[in-house]
């Protein structure tokens, strides 16, 4: 029974209810986890513990009879937390407590460093000595037959849910100074989308393209702290968008009409398929600037929820799901479109590599399933294509995927001694299967390009002399060292390339477009 001045009479039903009340605050004292003398929250089973203390002290408190302190500061709070604090009870949190013994951390959001300010760190260290008051007279209260002091009991609570108040009220608030300042970054790209839009009518106009580039500078900082899914990359500038603007605007291909075909129209629809089948390399462009209006959309859209964007901008799914877009189409287009020369370089291999299809049909099912077979055929029949004209573009991009092998891009492939061998090899078995009279009517060239495709087993059903068959297997060995050092030089580089020309040989995006206006929206 707690022993005040007065005395509470044993059968008082009060009286029952606080000494109750007081035995389980005790009991779940002794639960608690312990780090030293503070309480441990950072495990499952200390949280736990830490949760069911807070309880409990609440639950004694209204036995007692306390009031709590005021704290109708709530009202000012954001949406976000007046839904963790709906009314003025108390409503201990554990994170609140941890916060305030963890008074020195600093917090971290988006890589930007805050730490709380001085009247916040005072008010976190007199809860921190309430707590650590009430824990030392609950300690005293346990095994030494001393009753409690209902007065001193009442003096802690009120204490510590003063010390409390004041304390949730100053970190609340600069929990939502600091959430603001992080939410920044959207609304600053919010800001650009809007300037940009109301500037569409004098699109191409300096004012246009400086507001274009701003929208891009902000899309790329947020990119830079939000995707995780992929690099971050903060170095993907505006003239990737502007060289595939210009070539979208060669094919008569405006940006309304790439956001129409996302959104399901059919003529818009038309109108790209058409330019791309016409063009390999188009979708590329069609890409980076559908990943730009994806991006446009979403600021749009949430620029009217912002309460519901999620400080720490990775944890918003929609958000990082048009960053790891941008960024995929962007690094593409960073290669393959602005760079003019290798456009020229994809346009020309995409072009002989249906020509290869026409001649083994199976190529084109390889490239329409994606088959693991294809990703060993793509690098031996890019090696074969260049070393059947030398000086093509297509040779310029065997130069950027091997630049160790060719370090001036102004040289021509045969400058390189193993690439020159393998060049009069080549020579050499075609002009031998040119002259070889069991080839069954198939043109040198078809035969060096259905073994490409089709491996060992065409070479033994052409019925070639053994010599003859020897030299070809043996051109085909070179070929394979040169399509393997594709593959493994960089990795990460070549896989790019084998994606840009299945998808260009394919005519379309492999990715899906983020511009439906259908569905729920994702913050």
């Amino acid at each position: 029974m707690l022993v005040g001045s007065t005395g509470w009479g044993s059968s008082s039903s009060s009286s029952q209810a606080e000494t109750a009340a007081f035995d389980h605050l005790v009991a779940t004292h002794r639960q608690l986890l312990l780090d030293g003398d503070r309480a441990e929250v950072i495990s499952q089973e200390g949280y736990a513990a830490c949760a069911t203390f807070l309880s409990a002290v609440e639950a004694t408190a209204n036995a007692l009879g306390l009031e709590a302190a005021s704290r109708v500061y709530r009202r000012k709070f954001s949406a976000n937390y007046r839904a963790l604090f709906p009314d003025n009870a108390r409503h201990y949190r554990v994170d609140v407590f941890d916060a305030s013994a963890d008074q020195h951390s600093a917090i971290w959001v988006n890589g930007d460093k805050f730490e709380l300010s001085p009247e916040a760190l005072y008010d976190a260290e007199a809860l921190q000595k309430s707590w650590a008051d009430l824990s030392i007279y609950l300690q005293g209260c346990t095994g030494q037959g001393k009753p409690p002091v209902r007065a001193q009991l009442i003096s802690l609570l009120n204490d510590m849910d003063s010390a409390w108040a004041n304390f949730e009220y100053r970190y609340i608030a600069e929990l939502v100074g600091i959430e603001d300042r992080a939410r920044r970054l959207i609304i600053q790209a919010v800001e650009a989308e809007r300037k940009l839009g109301q500037l569409e009518d004098t699109k191409g106009s300096l004012e246009w393209h400086e507001a274009q580039g701003s929208l891009v500078q902000c899309a790329a900082h947020i990119n830079s702290v939000a995707n995780f899914r992929r690099k971050g990359r903060d170095d993907l500038g505006a003239d990737i968008l502007e060289s595939s603007q210009q070539v979208l605007e060669r094919f008569g291909i405006s940006s309304q009409e790439v956001v129409a075909a996302g959104e399901g129209n059919a003529l818009a629809q038309a109108t790209i398929s058409g330019a791309i089948s016409k063009r390999a390399g188009l979708s590329l462009a069609v890409d980076v600037v559908a990943s730009f209006e994806a991006m446009r959309r979403y600021l749009r859209q949430v620029k009217r929820c912002m309460e519901r964007v999620d400080p720490h901008l990775c944890n918003n799914s929609g958000l990082v799901e048009r960053l790891v877009d941008w960024e995929e189409s962007w690094e593409v287009g960073a290669r393959y479109v602005r760079e003019s020369g290798l456009q020229e370089a994809i346009s020309d291999v995409v072009s002989e590599c249906h020509a290869a299809a026409n001649l083994a049909p199976v190529l084109n099912t390889m490239c329409s399933d994606c088959d693991v077979e294809l990703f060993l055929v793509l690098p031996r029949l890019l090696v074969l294509l260049c070393i059947a004209k030398t000086t093509e573009s297509r040779c310029e991009l065997l130069k950027v995927l091997l630049p160790h092998r060719f370090p001036d891009l102004g040289w021509k492939l045969a400058e390189d001694q193993e690439f020159a061998v393998l060049i009069n090899q080549f020579k050499l078995v075609l002009d031998q299967l040119g002259s070889n009279s069991g080839t069954s009517g198939a043109s040198p060239w078809t035969l060096l390009v259905r073994r490409a495709v089709n491996g060992a087993a065409e070479t033994n059903s052409q019925g070639l002399q053994s010599a003859l068959r020897e030299q070809l297997e043996a051109l085909m060995r070179g070929i394979e060292k040169w399509s393997l050092e594709l593959q493994r030089h960089c990795a990460e580089d070549w896989n790019q390339c084998s994606s840009v020309l299945v998808q260009c040989f394919n005519g379309g995006s492999q990715k899906k477009i983020l511009l439906s206006a259908g569905g729920k929206f994702k913050v």
